[in-house]
């Protein structure tokens, strides 16, 4: 018993003197960043070729910088590869690489635009290209769930819904839109303002001789004399 009341005392010592492990709660996993632009469409699989115009042309960057600065959100409107199938031989390439840069941002809308709003969306949409300028005109059209598209080239159809998530909206769309503004050339720019007229020179003051006082005050005696000699000489 002795024995006993002697170890309990020790026992107690030792387990106080254990380091005691406090487990710290979880940290609460981060929030999820916005979407990437390319993997929505690479996990679709069909939109290759527009996928690279994204890349190549680093409007894909852009984009998802645009999404991590900013709240808008953003609406894709993307064609299938069989789109770009659709078009005449060689005519992607034949683009320069503005204008291949302007038809990547032609697809692209600066904000979510869910399909219920194409119905209530004003025209000309505004695209990542432009919009205000007619040759880079979007005109939407919208019945139900039938949405049209029209660029002044091309007639277009939203076919489906690839992804939404109420910040970012792809759209398949079954061809390839094409902006007005490569067929038509642009209007020359307006004439420069002629230049100022120069002022006509100031004329000179005419020229005046100055008068001898001098002579001036010597005429009166010349003129007397001569009429003296003149009144001598009739005597």
């Amino acid at each position: 018993m002795k024995t006993l009341i002697v170890q309990l005392p020790a026992l107690l010592f030792l387990i106080n003197c254990l380091p005691t492990t406090s487990q710290s709660p979880a940290s609460a996993p981060a929030p999820p960043g916005p979407p990437n632009v390319t993997a929505i469409l690479e996990k679709d699989g069909h939109f290759t070729v527009f996928i690279k115009l994204l890349q190549s042309t680093k409007v894909a960057d852009n984009l998802n910088a645009q999404l991590n600065a900013s709240n808008q959100g953003l609406t894709i409107l993307a064609p299938p590869d069989t789109a770009f199938s659709g078009l005449k031989a060689g005519m992607l390439n034949s683009f320069t690489e503005d204008q291949q840069v302007d038809l990547a941002q032609f697809h692209v809308l600066p904000y979510y635009l869910s399909q219920s709003r194409f119905e209530t969306a004003s025209n000309p949409l505004n695209t990542e290209a432009g919009g205000s300028s007619q040759l880079l005109a979007m005109n939407v059209t919208a019945v139900g769930n039938q949405v049209n598209i029209t660029t002044g080239e091309t007639n277009a159809t939203v076919s489906s819904t690839i992804y939404d998530d109420n910040e970012v909206a792809v759209y398949r769309v079954d061809k390839v839109l094409l902006p007005l503004r490569f067929y038509v050339p642009l209007p020359p720019p307006p004439p420069s303002p002629p230049p100022p007229k120069k002022a006509a020179p100031k004329a000179s003051p005419a020229y005046s001789a100055p008068v001898d006082s001098s002579s001036a005050k010597r005429r009166p005696g010349r003129v007397i004399l001569a009429m003296i000699c003149v009144m001598l000489a009739v005597q």
